[in-house]
């Protein structure tokens, strides 16, 4: 998945997905928190390989954060329309009401509040030149 998407989210907390990420995600997609105020989209087969990384982990170590991480997503269908319904209380916590930037990445989709992402793509680019960006990831 890749490129950024300019949508709104509708009344009812409806997001149309682009159809070049609806092609990757297909029908079923799975949104959960991200590290920072922005949601993550999984396809069925990203779902998987990211609960993957949960196998073996004994509860002692991973039980808070797998409860809270889990109770904290939501199955999404794409309807006839090609829109998901993004949970109210994943909207809150992203700070999306209406305008949302949707990034995409090789393994997933992140929704942004538009606001936010413009803020923080203007303070990384502050940063770090491309050059920069270049080099760290040994390219």
């Amino acid at each position: 998945m890749t490129g950024k998407y300019f949508h709104g989210v509708d009344a009812k907390g409806r997001l149309t997905v682009p159809s070049q990420l609806r092609r990757e995600l297909g029908e079923v997609c799975f949104v959960v928190r991200g590290p920072k105020e922005y949601l993550n989209v999984y396809s069925t087969a990203g779902w998987e390989k990211f609960c993957a990384r949960f196998e073996g982990q004994s509860q002692s170590k991973a039980g808070d954060l797998m409860r809270f991480l889990f109770a904290n997503a939501a199955t999404c269908e794409v309807d006839a329309q090609g829109r998901i319904l993004v949970p109210a209380e994943l909207r809150e916590y992203a700070g999306i009401e209406k305008n949302v930037t949707i990034v995409g990445l090789p393994d997933r989709a992140e929704l942004w509040d538009s606001d936010r992402y413009r803020a923080s793509e203007e303070a990384y680019f502050k940063e770090k030149s491309m050059a920069e960006i270049y080099e760290e990831l040994g390219l």
